[in-house]
């Protein structure tokens, strides 16, 4: 008789992702903003769009933005982050020139946007959070591919090499022969 086959362990189910540590905290202010800049850029359409059209849509597009920031760096994915990479892009270019707009032409803008003035009305943090969303997905860029270039190295003892650049570390994994 044979002895019964031990089953291989199962691998973690929840992979490593953009919604872990700092990105926690990213994603929470991304929700914030979503929800905010929504809600508002829909009060101001739905009660005054005559008023300031322009600044209006711009905050409704703001507010997209947000909630495409939200899903993707809540997801995780290889494609969300590439999704959120997009995203986080769209939106520092969009709060430099509706920031940059808004003080050359300020009469476009009879009422504020989410962008007005680089996100002065929020504390500036419109023009921060995507220079920290970028930084937190080239992380992630950078662990993933250190992940993937992972070479098995030797004989019955392999060394991979972990890393990105000059931080190379390597870790013995020894394979067991029955």
């Amino acid at each position: 008789m044979s002895e019964p086959a031990i089953p291989p362990e199962p691998a973690d189910p929840r992979p490593e992702s953009t919604r872990s540590g700092p990105g926690r905290l990213l994603v929470a202010i991304y929700g914030l903003f979503a929800l905010s800049a929504t809600a508002r850029a829909l009060v101001q359409i739905a009660t005054k769009f005559s008023h300031a059209p322009l600044a209006y849509v711009l905050s409704a597009f703001a507010g997209v933005v947000y909630i495409t920031a939200t899903v993707t760096l809540t997801n995780g994915s290889r494609t969300a982050r590439r999704i959120a990479l997009l995203s986080c892009s769209v939106e520092l270019i969009g709060v430099v020139s509706v920031g940059t707009w808004t003080v050359l032409d300020r009469a476009a803008f009879p009422d504020a946007t989410v962008w007005s003035d680089y996100g002065i009305g929020y504390g500036f943090v419109p023009l921060i959070l995507p220079v920290f969303g970028l930084l937190w997905l080239r992380y992630w860029a950078r662990r993933t591919k250190a992940e993937q270039t992972a070479v098995p190295r030797g004989g019955d003892a392999s060394v991979v090499a972990v890393g990105s650049g000059d931080q190379v570390a390597e870790r013995q994994v020894a394979e067991r022969r029955d």
